[in-house]
């Protein structure tokens, strides 16, 4: 009898190396203690500072934060990527990220930012986009993006 063989799969390319490489920026900033991962209020002229209106998604503040964010990140990403491909993905997560990176450098100068609660959020926007049938909008997503967004809210409303 054979046996069929299981084989693992690379099956959601940008999602998986996006969750890689905010594991090593995690390790990173807990080894080197220096925080490349975040955006804040620094000179233009700061050769990192274009770096961070995207990278401030990969850091996080620990673990738990980190975990957080690649529970939802690992459950949306791969329906994203299947709906709308790969490239679209990518370039989703990179705009999202700049364009946050750019708010919280005008807006926040008191502060840095990092953490993917904003790829977070456009991943559920678009799993929900992605689950449209019909021109209906699935209930259970919509409630997902008001809970979180009421949970981020009310973290950073707790913490201030």
């Amino acid at each position: 009898m054979n046996r069929p063989v299981l084989k693992l799969s690379y099956n959601a390319p940008v999602t998986l190396t996006f969750a890689l490489l905010a594991l090593t920026a995690l390790v990173l900033d807990h080894f080197t203690g220096v925080h490349l991962f975040s955006v804040y209020r620094c000179s233009l002229s700061d050769p990192l500072a274009f770096f961070r209106f995207f990278g401030h998604v990969l850091g996080h503040s620990g673990i738990q934060h980190f975990m957080g964010n690649m529970l939802f990140i690992l459950l949306l990403g791969p329906t994203v990527e299947d709906r709308f491909g790969s490239w679209n993905t990518l370039w989703a997560i990179l705009v999202t990220a700049f364009v946050t990176g750019l708010v919280y450098f005008i807006f926040f100068p008191g502060s840095a930012l990092l953490g993917a609660s904003g790829i977070v959020f456009m991943l559920i926007m678009l799993a929900s986009l992605a689950g449209m049938k019909d021109g209906r909008i699935p209930l259970t997503l919509i409630l997902a993006a008001v809970l979180y967004l009421g949970q981020e809210v009310y973290a950073m409303v707790a913490l201030r």
